[in-house]
């Protein structure tokens, strides 16, 4: 799917028969003058909270009034828990320079995160690697507890309380779109029905309610979706010992990568993608068998051949005799112990991207916008690489005194992440697929791939620069300040 660079007319979307009332989409009739506000945000996850927060903290909105509509009820924390949650989010140092821009990764420091400076990426049918080292990167990013970024955002939300009011427990259940303004009866805002009967309106409307986007289906956006026929399961892992813990591992197995990553000296957070039934086995599984079985995900070489590991040999010769350079040799995980009691979870995967990401006074973020498979750890980062490009286009057009919801601007933002977007989840797709087979010209495919780029600096300097740019948000903040 290429960037949309033309966006086509305004059509009012159809009505959403049979979806129940929250893909309502009624036409106003201009009873009474409900609340106005400026910026509605309809999902109060990691993105919606980061972009209210980032709008609620530009100095471009210090006269705005924005609105955060999150169904569930207000997360705090007295003291932080000794016991780690399951869900992370690898965080990219471009996602910590956006949170950091409005005072959240403060918090997060003064909480818990664990850096990671190293990263290795094999292969289970073969001895190839590709190992990213603090040599070339001093932090490589950041795992961190959805729990403990939540906990940081709901902090600066309320320390920006005199431009952001959050709604808890509030879901939007119908929506009235704004038909053309020729029409007198017509009104040029976007018309909000909460389910306890109020009603609002909203200059702009950004969608940050997740991959199945209430937001998305009653505006009438279509959705490019399929299953992977995956589950990702998680859990928390205690190491056999004490370590410097700061690597990332991934491993790419027949049945889908498993990955380790660092919460603490003794700690780390497995996800571990495969088919559903295997999940269900792995949840279901005493705490004996679970950890001999991911130990063997990591350890066994028992989907290798002689013939691959004969080519992969002969090409790793053929490069160092050609071009020699320290090339990098495999290295092992840190065993694993036990798991902690009831840390196990799963949740199927799949791939989605909305044909729009926005229309006349609406715009979709994060996941209501595109969903990922996790092997790249980037679904998080790239719902805050959104909101970062969406503030940036807001911010611009308050400061020039625009319509917030004029299409003049909202379509720059769109054609930014679609480029970017789209790029990333075909990348993603394909390596899923890719390590999906044991087929022997792929494996070798692959496995050449992966020892070339190793080996040869340039290409290692190169897909380490891609890797930092395929989320970094760097250049969006700097053209703020």
């Amino acid at each position: 799917m290429a960037a949309r660079l033309v966006v086509s007319r305004w059509r009012a979307p159809p009505a959403a028969a049979g979806k129940g009332p929250l893909l309502s989409c009624r036409r106003w009739s201009g009873a009474r003058a409900d609340t106005l506000y400026d910026v509605v945000v309809s999902g109060g996850g990691l993105v919606g909270a980061a972009m209210a927060c980032a709008l609620g903290h530009d100095i471009h909105f210090s006269d705005k009034k924005i609105l955060l509509l999150e169904a569930g009820p207000k997360k705090v924390w007295e003291k932080l828990p000794e016991t780690y949650s399951n869900r992370v989010s690898s965080i990219s140092p471009g996602s910590a320079t956006l949170l950091s821009s409005f005072g959240a990764w403060d918090h997060i420091c003064k909480m818990r995160y664990r850096a990671f400076r190293r990263m290795q990426v094999w292969d289970a049918c073969s001895e190839a690697l590709i190992m990213f080292d603090k040599d070339n990167l001093d932090d490589m990013g950041y795992i961190v507890e959805n729990d403990v970024i939540m906990c940081a955002l709901t902090k600066q939300l309320e320390a920006a309380a005199d431009r952001v009011t959050v709604l808890y427990r509030s879901r939007a259940v119908g929506y009235t779109w704004p038909y053309p303004f020729t029409m007198a009866d017509s009104s040029p805002w976007v018309h909000i029905t909460l389910g306890d009967g109020s009603t609002l309106q909203t200059k702009l409307l950004i969608g940050a309610d997740g991959h199945n986007s209430g937001v998305r289906q009653a505006a009438g956006i279509q959705n490019v979706s399929w299953s992977y026929d995956q589950s990702a399961v998680v859990a928390t892992l205690h190491l056999s010992e004490a370590t410097e813990n700061n690597v990332a591992w991934q491993r790419f197995l027949p049945s889908g990568p498993i990955a380790l990553l660092p919460l603490s000296d003794t700690l780390s957070s497995l996800v571990w993608s495969t088919s559903h039934e295997h999940a269900a086995e792995l949840v279901g599984m005493d705490e004996e068998k679970f950890v001999d079985t991911v130990n063997s995900a990591f350890w066994s070489d028992a989907n290798h051949t002689d013939l691959i590991d004969s080519a992969g040999s002969l090409l790793q010769y053929a490069v160092g005799f050609l071009k020699p350079t320290k090339v990098s040799a495999r290295q092992m995980p840190p065993s694993v112990a036990r798991v902690d009691a009831k840390s196990r979870v799963l949740f199927p995967l799949g791939l989605g991207h909305a044909a729009e990401y926005v229309r006349p006074r609406l715009a979709l973020i994060g996941d209501a916008a595109h969903r990922v498979h996790p092997l790249a750890g980037q679904g998080v980062n790239m719902g805050f690489g959104d909101v970062s490009s969406l503030v940036r286009h807001l911010s611009a057009a308050a400061f020039n005194g625009k319509d917030l919801g004029s299409m003049s601007h909202l379509t720059g933002y769109e054609t930014d992440r679609q480029r970017h977007n789209t790029a990333l989840l075909a990348a993603t797709d394909l390596l899923k697929r890719l390590y999906s087979t044991r087929a022997t010209p792929l494996v070798l495919l692959r496995t050449w791939g992966l020892q070339a780029t190793n080996a040869v600096s340039p290409l290692k300097v190169r897909s380490l620069t891609a890797l930092q740019e395929s989320c970094s948000l760097r250049k969006d903040l700097a053209n703020d300040s």
